[in-house]
């Protein structure tokens, strides 16, 4: 057998096996995809069929839920945005299971708000999971001091966090005129994706009516 066509087979086959290795879903789908679609180019190449066949039906699902996760990633139907109290028993549940990973994003975040601070605190739900957080501190003067907008491992590479800044009305009645995020909070091409804007060191977003409502 040609040397360089069992390569080929063998990088299909790793990557169908890193895939499962990955916890974020569309990282898993593409090198899913990928290896699937290397797999059935070689088993047809080699005529195994049975395998070509498991292969190819593997790839034609993994394109469809390709097509469905792009296809949602912005979709507000998708995605529920639910207020809950800063002390909600559920939402601490979350933040204390995830208190690693918050760490690495937001070191200096606490689950429990400071004596006299007052926060805002919202749940980003697909279905019955729950794949954000988002909190927002009153500063005084009409400013909310975003401190905290976590996203699950699962939903990483998606922008969950926009449904809180956009579109769900979540800041309407509120007393903000703006949202802030300290320097080194976040990724700066997030929030720019999700409206915020660099002002000095700090990133802000100003909050029309369209947006409170």
């Amino acid at each position: 057998m040609n040397p360089w066509l069992e390569v080929f087979g063998w990088a299909g086959s790793i990557l169908v096996v890193w895939s499962l290795m990955q916890a974020r879903v569309l990282r898993f789908r593409w090198l899913n995809f990928v290896g699937a679609v290397i797999a059935s180019a070689y088993n047809a190449i080699i005529e195994i069929w049975p395998f070509f066949a498991m292969n190819f039906a593997i790839a034609i699902i993994d394109a469809y839920w390709l097509r469905r996760l792009y296809r949602t990633r912005h979709d507000d139907a998708a995605y529920t945005v639910v207020e809950v109290a800063p002390d909600d028993a559920y939402l601490l549940h979350v933040l204390r299971t995830h208190t690693t990973d918050i760490a690495a994003f937001s070191p200096g975040f606490t689950p429990v708000p400071a004596p006299g601070e007052h926060r805002y605190a919202f749940l980003v739900q697909r279905g019955d999971e729950t794949v954000g957080v988002v909190e927002v501190a009153d500063q005084g003067g009409g400013t909310g001091l975003v401190v905290l907008d976590w996203v699950s491992e699962r939903f990483r590479d998606f922008t969950p966090g926009e449904f809180v800044y956009r579109h769900s009305g979540a800041f309407g009645g509120k007393p903000f005129a703006r949202l802030v995020v300290e320097p080194g909070q976040h990724d700066e091409r997030y929030l720019e994706r999700v409206g915020f804007r660099p002002d000095g060191e700090r990133w802000v977003r100003e909050l029309t009516q369209s947006s409170a409502a």
